[in-house]
């Protein structure tokens, strides 16, 4: 930023300014605009410059965007906030000229101010104090995040602090461990997936305080001390409880996923939308308000996995359904259905618009948000898929929801006296008889009569007019509360797992209360009545836990200690509780009376209770009562007390619908779940095998030849394979594939094999379209539901009119359950959620004085500060103490106290942060914290110590095995240098006299030459021994050393002269010849994987050919045969791979290395013949090929391998790895800050959790805060420490470097005795990761020794896996590991494929190598599975089993699977090689003559023909199965088997699955 003023530049006395735009848009994106505006421009006038100087379209919506590209942070500016000042605030070099490349610059991007005008709070602190550093704003008042750490403890100023965080859009405050949320009325932009990264494993206080803060401490908190957790939401009704408890079962779900994401936790997540729809409505408090209370207990195992879940509910709002408040509605289901449903779902359930019906009538017109339903709607259907609710499931729910609301229409219109009531109108009626499935006659006569039982006979009553209405109001509440206990139960049981039922595992949990909050509106009835009983409950169980238990146990122990005093609420129970005046039991009591009323039972009421303090007079006449709770008095209407409390199912309304033809309405009003289900299995099992019955009898009619009366055939005979087909499927499994099947005699063979494989075609089972669920309902899993939510149906069983004990009250069963649920709370471990409601009109960001403070003083937040101030968070027993700090004690502790004092002492602890008791020790939670810090530190010193002490004896060792190594070296260098001179010496002695008889030598012929006359006398003269002496002298000195050539063709016709060794020498060196050639040919390399399948079948013909030759091998011949086919197994494996460069000579040098193996000791002789045949055999190939590729003109190669689907797993740039993620609770695009809805698709970084829409990811500039945060300052690396995706040119490709290790260890190393074991040389390794960090291409790993090869390829990956936590079942574990794969980003997922194909190579040759998958699994799994750089060093080591159990989970597997696959290829190669064989026959004995004259041959030929071509279309057919299977033996493709079990689905019981397949039977069998 320039600013100028003449001569002088100032940025503290000039008014204008220069700002350099980026702009963010596909139209101009590299252009960039500066500008000259006012220091106090704002952001809106600079987008208003800023579009007008590039000519932008200024009908769009743009924001401004500050972006400091270094620190990973990038916000929105408000319109109204002002350019300059931020700029202030960068760095000075980039305040003058900020370039985009300093990392400090401003982005103008398309987008809207919606969501986006909060930053986060840490952001805002720093922006603010960065201002008051400069002088450009006055110094704030000091904030606290914790109330605990106020100066001045008064009401006045935690209202304060609770108010000035809330204007600064920081809603949530602590007060010690107590979490203090003040509902704004609006989504603020703090709860996408980074934000749970980001408090994942950090102590409470030491970032903002933030809901996610509570959940990550009860989920750590609950592993580490292994005691179950709770966390209590309490608050008034519109204070955000529901909201509260969406963001902790997100984030409670979101830290389970580190090594397993099951179907559970999308059950759990989804199950929020349903009960939300199904049990939420709008009243003048809230928006979203529960009209129900649930407890939903996460139960997870001892590693931290989601094991289940169970969801509790308690006490339904019925009376909502038929009358409410004129400024409230109804279920928002019935909103979602009628406005969200397409025309077919209208016209299917008789759906009309909601003004339409009578129980939905009252309210407002619904005109402003009918969008919004319907996004809700698609959204509830997804919800409803997540928890797993079958299309049919739903469209009957949906049936049962559109008749309820036809009841409300339903009138009555009075007759004479004495008759019935006439009901209609009939359309109504219709279209309720249609929807349940009843008949129209029973259905009037449960809506105008009632039945009453007299001691001789039963009797028929006529309902009066307002009897009739109860009556029908009755039945569609009572409808409805059935279907919402369906629904739960179904719920529970998709969150059951069943393996529970069958084994005891030991599990934990984490229970979230989310209860109907404090109400009190202008009627308030019997809901209000129990609800605020249920809040009164409550709130005495946190003034137990906070006041109560706290100083009793500081009194216990005996420390100092002065008591707080706090309001206690045990008075207001007794009212409602004790036995026998409580107002429940005598609502109990007049709900028996027959002749009881209202007015009777408020006179008892005051009869019993006016002298209570809690019970407040009301005027005589009035017919209400008050009631003095802990927050405030409430006013109580007594109208309806008694018939809400026995609000039951009628006898006549259970009759009619248990006449319905629907089978899941009967299961809605089933007193019990379990006899329903097995009388549903009974009725639809008869119904089935009377249909079978029918449909037998009637085909049998129609062909009565075809039937077969007796079966002669024996049970043996029977189940005895008869068939080829069945032969083969009982000794192995075999491939599918498809093709035309036809008759023909010559392939009786192998035609069972294409049966076969065509039937197993045809029966494959289709995951994607399932008829019959997976995960069945039964009687087990029904019980044990039963048995954990308690759920009390006694309300049915009015279904029994003839028996005597009435069901309990409504009030009754409330309190069963409120009891069940507080002491599910004792048994655990609180944390408590106090949410706020900021004021009472909805308004956003609106911060009410008055309500705020009285909804703190009722809830004694002033008392709970002070205990949690004056207290001591941290508690321990002195075992607990000793064995968590021992480090940081004395070696021996003789007295703990003491020594426990003389260590805190000792490291400069305050005398009042501590107190040690008789039993505990008692530390303030800052005092604890720095002890934590203190032990953390000590730990590492001493890991530190160890590493340095490992480390010396290492070296130790090291430099004693280098001197011995030095003084061997030493002694061996100083006998060869003796050797050597001895050595020496005697050559020269040689020399010297070989130079003298040299000498001597031409001295004697030259005087022979003087001497000599003729030719003839020369040859008398000499005798054969003298020939003999010169030839021997010719050949010592011969040309070489004469100079003189004119004997030496006699010389060599003399050394070729015996007969017997000329051919032998011939052939000798003929071999050698070729050879030279052969060596010449392997300097081609294979770049095609069509090359490698032609090697492969030509390798496959020639063994085919030579086994038909010879009928009794050789011992060369059965070493070739093995040999050749376990490189045709190496060549295979070698399909994969997407752009090969395999040379030749590699191949070759990998078939040595094979049969030498293979050879052994014994027959070593036998591998230059082996190896000699093979390679003129590979010669003939190459040469064959190459006049191939010079015939042929270039194709492409359609032999790539294809990526399979992995979850949309993309690759983008900057370093991000996004992935497909399912929102669950409303987020903000980090891109553009715009708001992304629940169960909508967006894309989320698996390293730094961004998450942004589609279509903003072409639009990021930031990069990847999970990949570059890594990386040390100055530091660059090209292979090593940095991401996958960062090595590989194509997302499904894996890193060159890795690839050419990999295939030099599998063509040199796998029979390398111990190959992973043995560690390279150190320097070596060294010079190898130098070599690797200049170039790929450079290095030659030809030269260097195999293990050295071995040890970079474990040390050159890095996979984003988070640690693998166990499982107790194996085909858990399993399924775990593959999913936990699936969800790798594609460079991360190949790489990984290829590794692991790797190892089940090495694991194979186990016999050789000495390598066991275990042993692999200890190398890798370090490498592959590795722990974050930030987590405890202490932990990390006990996760080292894990790991390697997972990693050896996953190469035995594989190496089942691969095992599999080559058995089937094996099966695909023989069916191959018989049908070719048939194919040659029949060419062979074809004879082709010359027609005679009107003979009909064109049948014959065309049936030789026709059979040919089948034979050529099956081996083609063949040849491509093969090849697919051959492509797929690295993937990670998990079986069907294994994936049918992942989901639980189904969720609709064998009853409609058979009743209905009845159905379509009884339709069938009319026809």
């Amino acid at each position: 930023m320039n600013v100028t003023n003449g001569k002088t530049t100032s940025c503290q006395d000039e008014t204008v300014c220069t700002l350099q735009i980026y702009p963010r848009l596909s139209v101009k994106p590299g252009q960039s605009c500066i500008l000259r505006v006012p220091k106090e421009a704002t952001a809106a006038t600079v987008i208003k410059t800023a579009l007008a100087t590039l000519g932008l379209d200024t009908s769009k919506t743009y924001v401004l965007a500050e972006v400091q590209e270094y620190g990973g942070e990038e916000w929105v500016l408000q319109a109204s906030d002002q350019p300059v000042k931020r700029v202030l605030l960068w760095p000075r070099k980039a305040q003058d000229k900020h370039p985009q490349s300093d990392g400090y610059f401003f982005a103008l991007q398309e987008g809207s101010y919606d969501g986006v005008d909060v930053m986060t709070s840490v952001r805002q602190e720093k922006v603010a104090q960065g201002l008051v550093n400069r002088g450009f704003v006055t110094q704030q008042p000091k904030e606290y995040d914790d109330l605990c750490n106020l100066p001045e403890l008064t009401e006045e100023s935690i209202l304060g602090t609770l108010r000035h965080r809330f204007h600064k859009q920081k809603i949530y405050t602590f007060a010690s461990n107590i979490l203090i949320a003040v509902n704004p009325f609006k989504f603020l932009p703090i709860y996408n997936p980074r934000y749970v990264k980001m408090y994942e494993n950090h102590t409470l206080g030491k970032l903002e305080p933030h809901i996610f803060a509570i959940a990550d401490a009860a989920f750590h908190t609950m592993l580490n001390k292994r005691v179950n957790q709770c966390i209590v939401i309490s608050g008034e009704s519109g204070s955000g409880k529901t909201q509260s408890t969406n963001f902790l079962i997100h984030s409670l779900t979101a830290l389970s996923q580190k090594g397993y994401t099951s179907g559970v936790e999308r059950t759990i997540l989804g199950a929020g939308p349903v009960l939300e729809a199904f049990g939420n409505a709008k009243t003048a408090y809230n928006n979203n308000s529960s009209r129900f209370g649930k407890f939903i207990q996460v139960n997870y195992l001892e590693s931290g996995i989601v094991r289940g879940a169970v969801v509790e509910k308690y006490l339904l709002e019925k009376c909502r359904l038929v009358s409410r408040g004129k400024t409230e509605r109804n279920y928002h289901v019935f909103y979602y259905l009628l406005i969200g449903a397409s025309e077919e779902e209208k016209d299917e359930f008789k759906l009309l618009l909601p003004e339409q019906y009578h129980y939905l009538k009252e309210e407002i017109p619904i005109v402003e948000d009918q969008a919004e339903m319907k996004h809700e709607f698609r959204r509830v259907h997804q919800a409803m898929e997540m928890v797993g609710f079958l299309p049919s499931t739903k469209k009957q729910i949906f049936s049962v929801l559109s008749a309820i609301l036809y009841l409300g229409n339903v009138t009555y219109q009075p007759k004479d006296v004495g008759e019935e009531l006439k009901v209609g109108p009939d359309c109504v009626l219709s279209a309720i008889s249609d929807l349940l499935k009843v008949k129209v006659e029973l259905l009037v006569g449960a809506l105008t009569t009632r039945k009453a039982m007299t001691a001789n006979d039963t009797l028929i009553l006529p309902y009066s007019l307002n009897e009739a209405i109860t009556a029908r109001d009755s039945m569609a509440k009572s409808l409805y509360s059935a279907l919402f206990d369906w629904i739960v139960l179904r719920i529970n049981h998709a969150l059951l797992n069943k393996r529970d039922l069958e084994e005891s595992v030991p599990c934990l949990s984490i229970g979230v209360l989310d209860i109907f909050g404090f109400e009190d509106f202008k009627t308030n009835s019997f809901e209000q009545f129990c609800i605020n009983y249920a809040n009164e409950q409550l709130q005495y169980y946190c003034n137990q836990r906070i006041f109560t238990l706290e100083q009793e146990e500081y009194r216990a122990e005996g420390i100092t200690w002065h008591n707080i005093d706090y309001t206690d609420n045990i008075g207001c129970i007794s009212l409602f509780s004790k036995k026998p005046t409580g107002l429940f039991y005598l609502l109990d009591e007049e709900s028996n009376f027959p002749r009881a009323t209202e007015s009777t039972l408020l006179e008892k009421f005051k009869q019993q209770h006016q002298d209570n303090p809690f019970f407040v007079q009301t005027p005589v006449r009035e017919s209400a009562f008050v009631i003095q709770h802990f927050a405030g008095k409430v006013k109580y209407q007594i109208k309806d007390f008694r018939e809400k409390n026995t609000d039951h199912m009628r006898p006549d309304i259970v009759a009619l619908l248990r006449s319905s033809e629907c089978s899941y309405l009967r299961q809605l009003i089933g007193a019990n779940p379990v006899a329903v289900f097995r009388w549903g299995i009974l009725r639809a099992t008869i119904r089935t095998l009377a249909v079978f019955n029918e449909a037998g009898r009637s085909w049998a009619e129609k062909h009565p030849d075809q039937v077969r009366r007796y079966s002669r055939l024996s049970l043996g005979e029977m189940r005895r394979p008869s068939t080829m087909a069945e032969r083969l499927k009982s000794q192995g499994s075999l491939i599918d594939f498809s093709f035309d099947r036809s008759e023909e005699g010559p392939l009786e063979a192998f035609e069972d094999i294409f049966a076969t494989f065509e039937n197993k075609k045809k029966n494959r089972p289709n995951r994607h379209k399932q008829l019959i669920p997976k995960n069945l309902i039964d009687s087990r899993s029904l019980k044990f539901i039963m048995g954990l939510t308690q759920h009390n149906r006694a309300t049915r069983s009015l279904l029994h009119l003839h028996t005597k004990k009435k069901p309990p009250s409504i009030s009754a069963q409330f309190q069963a359950s409120l009891s069940k649920l507080l002491e599910t709370l004792r048994k655990a471990e609180p944390f408590f959620v106090r949410c706020i409601r900021s004021n009472g009109d909805k308004r956003e960001m609106h911060f009410d004085d008055a309500l705020v403070l009285q909804q703190l003083r009722y809830t004694g937040m002033l008392q709970t500060v002070r205990i949690r101030r004056s207290g001591y968070g941290a508690k321990f027993t002195f075992k607990e103490f000793t064995d968590q700090f021992r480090v940081l004690l004395p070696k021996e502790i003789s007295t703990p106290q003491q020594d426990i004092t003389n260590l805190l002492t000792k490291m400069g602890l305050p005398r009042s942060s501590f107190q040690i008791g008789r039993t505990k020790v008692f530390l303030k939670e800052s005092e604890r914290q720095i002890l934590q810090e203190a032990l953390h530190k000590e730990v590492m010193r001493r890991i530190i110590i160890l590493q340095r002490w490992f480390r010396a004896c290492l070296m130790r060792k090291q430099y004693l095995r280098e001197r011995r190594g030095i003084i061997t070296i030493q002694r061996s260098w100083r006998y060869l240098r003796e050797t050597y001179r001895c050595r020496a010496a005697t050559v020269i002695q040689t020399a010297w006299r070989r130079s003298k008889e040299r000498t001597e030598y031409l001295k004697q012929r030259e005087k022979l030459k003087k001497n000599l006359f003729s030719r003839s006398v020369v040859s008398k003269c000499f005798s054969c021994n003298d020939l003999a002496l010169f030839l021997s002298f010719t050949s010592l000195f011969g040309p070489k050393a004469s100079g003189s050539h004119s004997y030496s063709p006699h010389v060599k016709n003399s050394a070729t002269f015996p007969g017997p060794r000329r051919n032998p020498t011939i052939k000798i060196s003929r071999a050698t010849r070729v050879q030279e050639k052969w060596n010449a040919s392997l300097d081609r390399e294979i770049t095609d994987t069509n090359e490698l399948r032609h090697l492969d079948e030509f390798l496959g013909n020639q063994m085919n050919d030579l086994s038909t030759r010879t009928k009794e091998l050789s011992e060369t011949e059965k070493i070739f045969f093995l040999a050749t086919t376990q490189f045709r197994d190496t060549i295979k494996s070698m399909y994969s791979i997407s752009n090969p460069n395999i040379g030749y000579k590699v191949l070759m040098s990998g078939y040595q290395t094979r049969v030498s193996s293979l050879a052994g000791l014994k027959k070593a002789s036998e591998v230059p013949l082996v190896v000699n045949l093979f390679q003129s055999v590979l010669d003939g190939f190459i040469r064959g090929e190459l006049k191939r590729l010079e015939a042929e003109p270039c194709k492409l190669d359609n032999g790539k391998k294809l990526m399979k689907g992995r979850g949309g797993a993309t690759l983008y740039p900057l370093g991000h790895l996004f992935s497909t993620y399912q929102v669950t609770i409303m987020q903000s695009c980090d891109q553009c800050s715009s708001f992304i809805w629940g169960m909508e698709k967006a894309f989320m970084c698996s390293s730094c959790k961004m998450v942004c829409h589609k279509k903003c990811l072409s639009k990021i500039t930031v990069n990847c805060t999970g990949h570059f945060d890594r990386k040390k300052d100055g530091e660059q690396t090209l292979h090593f420490g940095v991401p996958v995706c960062a090595l590989v040119h194509t997302a499904d490709s894996v890193p060159f470097v890795m690839e050419k290790m990999l295939v030099h260890v599998e063509m040199n190393g796998l029979y390398t005795e111990g190959i992973y074991r043995k560690s390279g040389s150190a320097c070596r390794a060294k010079e190898l990761h130098h070599l690797l960090e200049k170039s790929n291409s450079a290095i030659s790993i030809d030269c260097l020794i195999i293990y050295l090869v071995c040890n970079s390829v474990c040390c050159s990956l890095y996979f984003f896996l988070m640690i693998f936590n166990d499982l107790p079942e194996a085909s858990e574990r399993l399924r775990a590991i593959y999913r936990k794969l699936d969800e790798l980003p594609a460079p991360n997922f190949c790489t990984l494929e290829r590794l692991i194909f790797h190892l089940v190579k090495v694991a194979k040759e186990e016999a050789h190598n000495r390598m066991s998958t275990n042993a692999l699994a200890i190398v890798f799994a370090p490498c592959i599975l590795r722990c974050p750089d930030s987590s405890d060093p202490l932990l990390s080591m006990k996760d080292i089993n894990k790991t390697t159990l997972c990693v050896e989970i996953l190469i035995n597997e594989q190496t089942r699977r691969y095992n599999q696959k080559m058995e089937e290829i094996q099966q695909l190669e023989n069916a191959e090689a018989m049908a070719v064989k048939q194919l040659k026959l029949r060419r062979q004995n074809t004879i082709f003559e010359r027609p005679k004259l009107g003979s009909d041959i064109s049948s014959v030929d065309g049936a030789d023909l026709e059979i040919e071509k089948n034979l050529l279309d099956r081996i083609k057919s063949i040849k491509k199965e093969k090849n697919d299977l051959a492509f797929r033996l690295p993937e990670f493709d998990q079986d069907s088997s294994d994936a049918e079990n992942m989901d639980s689905e189904s969720l609709v019981s064998s009853d409609s699955l058979l009743e209905d397949l009845c159905v379509s039977l009884d339709s069938e069998g009319q026809y």
